[in-house]
C-alpha cells in the first residue's frame, strides 16, 4: 500500500470536523487518541474531539451493573493482578453481551451523533466498529467512519475489522491482508509505517547518559534494562526481580516502570538486591527512560514494543497462556524483524539477557531496530483528509451491506 507525503495530502486544505474515539482499557487507546490528536493539531485544519466511548455506554455496561466496575476498570484490573490466563474466553464472552446489546448500543450513539457536525469518525477502539459504523449510517450518513488498528494485527472475528462500509487504517502488511481476506475493497484500505507514538519519540533528546544513571544509583557504564509492563503495571515484574537476584548476570542493571501501579513501586523500592535498580512509578519521560537503558524487557504491547524500537532498543518480550490473545502476534512480528528475542516467561528471561548480551548480538539487533521507521501519527492525519475530501482514486461511497448481511 502507498505512503503518501503529507506535503502533498495537505495543500488547499479546509478545516474538517474530526471525533477521535478511545477508552481507558490498557490506556494505549487514550494515547493513541491523544497523539494523533496533537499532531492534527499542529498540521492545522482540524476541529478535534476526543469521545470517551465508555462513557456514553456506561447506561448498557453489564460489567458494571454486575461488578460495580465498568467494563474498562475491571480490563485494567486485569492487567494489574495479571489475570489474563483464559482471555481468548473472555474476549469470545465479552463479544456475546455486547451483541446482546448491539441495539441498545446502536440507539445510544445514534443520540449522540445526531446533533454533532463531524466530517469524520475516527474508531481508535476494538469491539464496538460494527455498533459506531451502523449507528453513523443511520443518521449522520455523509460521515466517514474509520477504524485505525492500535494493534499490529487484528484478531478475529468481530475485534477490529468488520465486513463493512469503512475506511481501515492498518501498521503492518498482516492487517492490510486481514482486511482483503475479509472482503474490505482495496480503495478503503490505507497502511501506515507502523503504531502511533507519541511526538515526544520523535523529538531529539539530548542528555550526558553516564551522568543521568550515576544521579538515579546506577552504574554509569553498565549494561542496563527496561521493565516495563504497560501503564498498570504487572505482578509479572517482582518475579522477574527475584528471578534476577538469583540468576542474573552480576553486572547487569534494571529501570522498573511501575505505571500507576504504586503498590508495585513501593514493594520494589524497598526490596532488597544485589543488583543496582532504579523504580519509577508513572511517568511521561519514558523516552528518557529508554534513553538511559540498552534494551527492553516487557509484555509484547504494541505500544510499548513499538515505543522500543523507535528508540532503538532491542526487545526481550514474553509469549505465553497468559499474553493477551491479540498481542500474540506481535511476538511473531518481533521475530520477522529481528527486533529481538521472545520468551515464555520471567523465568527465561535472565538466560535471554546473557543471550542478548553476547558479542555482537545487542549491536545486531540496535540495527535492525535503527531500520524500522515509523512516521505513522504523522501519516494518518493526511490520509483521513484524503479520505473525507474523496480525492479522486478513492470512491466517494460504496453499497453499504444490509442488516441481515452484517454478521451476528
Amino acid at each position: 500500500m502507498p505512503i503518501y507525503r503529507i506535503d502533498e495530502l495537505c495543500k488547499g486544505k479546509s478545516m474538517i470536523n474530526a471525533d477521535l474515539v478511545f477508552f481507558d482499557a490498557g490506556g494505549g487507546h487514550r494515547a493513541a487518541a491523544e497523539a494523533l490528536r496533537l499532531v492534527m493539531e499542529e498540521q492545522g485544519g482540524w476541529e478535534i474531539r476526543l469521545v470517551n466511548l465508555q462513557e456514553l455506554l456506561d447506561p448498557v455496561d453489564l460489567v458494571r451493573k454486575l461488578t460495580g466496575l465498568r467494563m474498562q476498570d475491571l480490563y485494567n484490573l486485569m492487567l494489574k493482578k495479571g489475570w489474563t490466563l483464559g482471555t481468548p474466553q473472555t474476549v469470545r464472552v465479552l463479544q456475546f453481551f455486547i451483541r446482546l446489546l448491539h441495539d441498545k448500543t446502536v440507539r445510544l450513539l445514534e443520540d449522540f451523533w445526531r446533533p454533532g457536525r463531524a466530517d469524520v469518525v475516527v474508531s481508535l477502539v476494538p469491539h464496538f466498529n460494527r455498533a459506531l459504523a451502523q449507528s453513523l449510517r443511520q443518521v449522520r450518513p455523509t460521515t466517514r467512519f474509520v477504524t485505525v488498528l492500535t494493534d499490529i494485527a487484528d484478531y478475529p472475528p468481530h475485534f477490529w475489522i468488520e465486513p463493512q462500509g469503512q475506511y481501515l487504517i492498518c501498521g503492518s502488511n498482516r492487517a492490510v491482508e486481514q482486511a482483503r481476506a475479509l472482503g474490505i475493497c482495496d480503495g478503503r484500505i490505507f497502511q501506515t509505517s507502523g503504531m502511533i507514538l507519541h511526538p515526544r519519540f520523535y523529538q531529539p533528546l539530548f542528555c550526558d547518559r553516564r551522568a543521568e544513571r550515576k544521579q538515579r544509583g546506577l552504574d554509569p557504564d553498565a549494561p542496563t534494562g527496561l521493565v516495563l509492563f504497560g501503564g498498570q503495571g504487572s505482578d509479572a515484574m517482582l518475579e522477574i526481580a527475584e528471578r534476577f537476584d538469583a540468576e542474573g548476570p552480576h553486572h547487569l542493571q534494571l529501570i522498573y516502570i511501575c505505571g500507576r501501579n504504586e503498590k508495585l513501586a513501593a514493594t520494589l523500592r524497598s526490596r532488597r538486591s544485589r543488583l543496582r535498580n532504579f523504580v519509577e512509578g508513572f511517568t511521561s519521560e519514558v523516552p528518557f527512560y529508554m534513553l538511559l537503558s540498552d534494551f527492553f524487557i516487557g509484555k509484547p504491547g504494541p505500544g510499548s514494543v513499538s515505543e522500543a524500537v523507535a528508540m532503538r532498543l532491542p526487545v526481550i518480550v514474553e509469549r505465553n497462556a497468559w499474553t493477551l490473545p491479540q498481542e500474540r502476534y506481535n511476538a511473531e512480528w518481533v521475530l520477522d524483524k529481528h527486533l529481538g528475542l521472545v520468551v515464555r516467561g520471567p523465568s527465561q528471561i535472565p538466560s535471554a539477557v546473557k543471550q542478548l548480551l553476547e558479542r555482537g548480538n545487542l549491536p545486531r539487533f540496535r540495527a535492525s531496530a535503527a531500520a524500522t521507521r515509523n512516521r505513522a501519527v504523522y501519516e494518518i492525519p493526511g490520509l483521513l483528509r484524503r479520505i473525507v475530501e474523496g480525492s479522486p482514486d478513492l470512491p466517494t461511497r460504496e453499497p453499504e451491506k444490509s442488516l441481515s448481511e452484517q454478521p451476528a
